[in-house]
């Protein structure tokens, strides 16, 4: 049950600073759409918590190498995906 906690806990913390870049004005709008659906795919409560978080490892991985993304922001999607790649069942 730890375990479960932690992941939520991971989850959260992912999720709040996915809020960030979405709420900031200087990220390009498609870079906000991504986070955006990061996050969607984050609170599925349907899905495990491992599987949540590949699937928003997987929509950040593809939009992190995008040259238009500010360094701030990449750097914190790297962190986002650093983190949620702990997220295990």
């Amino acid at each position: 049950m730890s375990a479960l906690y932690d992941n939520e806990a991971k989850i959260r913390q992912a999720v709040g600073m996915l809020q960030k870049i979405v709420n900031d004005t200087s990220v390009p709008r498609n870079i906000r759409r991504a986070a955006t659906d990061a996050i969607r795919n984050l609170q599925d409560q349907t899905l495990s918590p491992a599987v949540r978080a590949a699937n928003a490892i997987g929509i950040l991985e593809e939009i992190s190498q995008d040259p238009n993304m500010p360094m701030h922001t990449r750097i914190a999607i790297w962190n986002v995906v650093s983190m949620l790649e702990t997220v295990k069942d």
